[in-house]
């Protein structure tokens, strides 16, 4: 009998020491913000992740960076900038929780046993590709500028032209995950040096689309972008 638990646990210690490590997604990390309270580092990911996937990065941000106290990471994606009005433009974000103050619904550790709270800000890959695919009878026979999923709002905003209108008005339509137009609108078009900004709103909110990048702004923004969006993400 003390034989047979021998093997079995020499048996367990082969399994667990032959476990492949997890490999973590590729990232890169862009610009960090200090303050008293906490070290910011945002991370450039290049499609949407899971829940797993986002804990192996902050993971291995944690350990490469067990210096830092009170670590906060957001997660952007392509399109996404750097620094925004809001949550708007970070697709996630997490931190790590010191030992003294983990709560009862704190499950969420890495592999290391760090306490981390995850927030995903964005939709899932599937929930994305779902958007992406609508086929509204609006944009049929029309020039489609580009789809964009508005991760906030968990819609696609569709601009597009009609190669027919003489006006060349442009077109700005959202559909939520039914295929249901929630806004639709013709924004005005005001030229400022090389920049061609849509206004959408009376109040002055405005759009802006270059490089397959749409960019939302607030008229009172000071012309921080609360979105940021590349097409086809």
């Amino acid at each position: 009998m003390f034989i047979k638990r021998i093997i079995i646990g020499c048996l367990l210690l082969s399994f667990f020491a032959c476990k492949k490590p997890q490999d973590v997604p590729h990232y890169t990390v862009s610009k960090v913000f200090k303050t008293d309270t906490a070290t910011t580092v945002n991370v450039h990911i290049a499609s949407r992740m899971t829940t797993a996937q986002l804990v192996l990065i902050a993971g291995k941000l944690k350990k490469d960076s067990a210096q830092i106290q009170n670590l906060h990471i957001s997660f952007l994606l392509p399109g996404n900038t750097e620094t925004s009005a809001g949550e708007n433009s970070y697709y996630a974000a997490a931190k790590f929780v010191n030992k003294n103050q983990v709560a009862s619904y704190d499950t969420l550790k890495d592999d290391e046993g760090n306490v981390v709270r995850l927030k995903i800000f964005g939709l899932s890959e599937t929930q994305a590709k779902h958007l992406l695919s609508l086929q509204p009878k609006e944009i049929a026979n029309k020039n489609v500028m580009g789809r964009f999923i508005d991760d906030y709002n968990h819609t696609v905003i569709i601009p597009f032209d009609d190669p027919l209108d003489e006006k060349k008005e442009v077109y700005v339509i959202e559909l939520d995950s039914a295929s249901k137009v929630v806004s639709a609108t013709v924004p005005v078009k005001v030229k400022e040096g090389n920049i061609e900004k849509w206004l959408v709103t009376q109040h002055g909110d405005y759009m802006t689309l270059k490089d397959s990048v749409l960019t939302q702004y607030a008229a009172d923004g000071l012309g921080v972008p609360f979105n940021s969006i590349k097409s086809g993400i």
